[in-house]
C-alpha cells in the first residue's frame, strides 16, 4: 500500500486505508459568512491578520499542479496540497505544532478566510502535515512556495534583478543529543544492537552476550556520567570499540543473514569505528587505538564527513563567531534596495525637515518598502558562507533575480 501525504478530513493517512491522489482544483472563494465576519471584526484602520492580508493582497498564488510530482494521479481525493503548503507557512510564522496548526485550520476564521473554508469545515488530522512535508521534501519541491511567491512579488515590482542583495547564515540545531567522541561510539554500538534486536532478535540472542550488552548499552550514553578518570575513560572507549568490531564481525559473517548488513545502523557503526579508531594485527595480537589529531596521532577525518550522531548522520559540528552547535546551517539571501524617496514631508523654505521632526504618513513607500527573501539554502554546519556565494548566484539566476551588487557576511 502506498500512503499519501494528505488524507480525508479527520482521518489520518495511516488509518484511511486508501491511496490518496491529487486532483487539482482552484481555491474556493472565501466563504460569505467568514468574509462577513472578517469585515465586521476588522473595520476601518484596524490591522488585519496575516492570513487575511495574504488572501487579499496575493489572491491564489499557489497551484496544486506545482506539487504534482509529489502525488499520484489515481485514488481518493484528499486535501489540496497548495492549501496545505499555506497552512505550513502560517504554522511556521506563528511557531505552532502540527496539532495546533490543524486546530487553527478548524477554528480560526482568518485561516478559513485564506483557505476558502466554510465555518463548519472539519479540517484534517494533524498527522497530514508531517506526511505532506515528508512527501514534498522527498520529491525536492521544498522551493515551490518561495518560487511562487517571488514570481508574484516580482510582477508587482517589489523585487528585481540588478539590485542590491545580501546574504548571511544562521545555525540550525539538529534534533539529537550532542555527544562527545566517547558517547558517540557507545551510542553507535547501542543503536546497532537495538536495530538488530528489532529486526532479528533470535539471531542476536545466539551471537551476542545479551547480559553484557544490556548492562553496557541498556540506556542512552547521555543518561549516566562517564568515569572521571581519564584512564578509565580510555579503557571504556576501547571496550566500546571491541564490542562494535565484534558486532560487525558477527553481522558480516557468511553464516549471518545477508540482509542484516543493509540495516542503516550497521553501516553507521562501521563508519564511526573507521573514523575514530585504528585496528591492527601485530604478531597475532589485535591492537585497537583511538585516532588523534595529526601530527601526534593517526589523524581524524575532516569535519564535513565526520559523523557526529548515529541518529542523524548528516548533522555536523559547526562554529560561527561565538556560536558552536551540532546540526546544519541556513543561508538566507534578501534584497536590500534603497527604499523609494519619501514624498510626505514638507520642507521649510526649501530646507528638508530634520529627521527628529519627521512623521511619515500612513502607507508612505519609504516606510513600508520591504526587504524580501530571495533565496534559502540549508547545508551542513561546516559549509562556510563564502562557499555559498556561487551556488546562491546560480539559484538567483534561475529566478531572473541576479543582483547587481551582492553583500555577503562571511565572518
Amino acid at each position: 500500500m502506498i500512503w499519501s501525504a494528505v488524507a480525508l478530513p479527520l482521518v489520518t493517512a495511516a488509518e484511511s486505508g486508501y491511496v490518496v491522489s491529487m486532483q487539482p482544483a482552484p481555491w474556493p472563494e472565501p466563504d460569505p459568512q467568514v468574509a462577513a465576519a472578517i469585515t465586521a471584526k476588522y473595520r476601518g484602520s484596524r490591522p488585519r491578520p496575516l492570513a487575511v492580508l495574504i488572501r487579499d493582497q496575493l489572491g491564489e498564488w499557489l497551484e496544486d499542479e506545482q506539487f504534482a510530482a509529489a502525488f499520484g494521479i489515481r485514488g481518493r481525493p484528499g486535501w489540496s496540497p497548495s492549501r496545505l503548503a499555506l497552512v505550513s507557512v502560517l504554522q511556521r510564522a506563528e511557531n505552532l505544532t502540527d496539532r495546533l496548526a490543524a486546530e487553527a485550520t478548524r477554528t480560526r476564521i482568518d485561516w478559513q478566510y485564506l483557505l476558502g473554508l466554510p465555518l463548519d469545515d472539519p479540517g484534517f488530522d494533524h498527522s497530514v502535515l508531517a506526511e505532506f512535508r515528508a512527501r514534498v521534501a522527498d520529491t525536492g519541491l521544498e522551493q515551490v512556495v518561495l518560487d511562487a511567491l517571488l514570481t508574484r512579488v516580482a510582477e508587482a515590482g517589489l523585487v528585481k534583478a540588478g539590485g542590491k542583495q545580501r546574504s548571511d547564515s544562521t545555525h540550525v540545531s539538529a534534533a539529537v543529543a550532542a555527544l562527545n567522541r566517547l558517547e558517540l561510539v557507545g551510542e553507535s554500538v547501542r543503536a546497532a544492537v537495538e536495530a538488530i534486536a528489532a529486526a532479528h532478535p533470535a539471531w542476536l540472542v545466539q551471537r551476542v552476550c545479551v547480559a553484557d550488552f544490556s548492562r553496557r548499552y541498556g540506556t542512552p550514553m547521555t543518561s549516566w556520567r562517564p568515569p572521571v578518570s581519564q584512564t578509565k575513560r580510555d579503557e571504556l572507549a576501547i571496550a566500546y570499540a571491541r564490542d562494535g568490531y565484534g558486532l560487525l564481525e558477527a553481522v558480516y559473517d557468511s553464516a549471518a543473514p545477508a540482509w542484516l548488513r543493509q540495516l542503516p545502523a550497521i553501516d553507521t557503526l562501521r563508519q564511526v569505528l573507521l573514523q575514530n579508531y585504528t585496528r591492527t594485527n601485530t604478531g597475532g595480537k589485535e591492537v585497537i587505538k583511538r585516532r588523534e589529531k595529526a601530527p601526534d596521532g593517526d589523524g581524524l577525518p575532516p569535519g564535513h564527513i565526520r559523523i557526529a550522531s548515529p541518529y542523524d548522520t548528516d548533522a555536523r559540528w559547526g562554529a560561527k563567531r561565538d556560536t558552536f552547535w551540532l546540526g546544519y546551517k541556513l543561508h538566507i539571501t534578501e534584497n536590500c534596495d534603497d527604499p523609494p524617496p519619501c514624498t510626505c514631508h514638507p520642507t521649510d523654505a526649501g530646507v528638508p525637515v530634520p529627521a527628529h521632526r519627521q512623521e511619515h504618513d500612513t502607507g508612505c513607500p519609504h516606510l513600508v518598502f520591504p526587504n524580501l527573501i530571495t533565496n534559502v539554502a540549508t547545508t551542513d554546519a561546516t559549509v562556510t558562507d563564502n562557499q555559498m556565494t556561487e551556488p546562491i548566484h546560480d539559484a538567483l539566476a534561475t529566478r531572473n533575480l541576479t543582483p547587481g551588487r551582492h553583500y555577503a557576511r562571511c565572518v
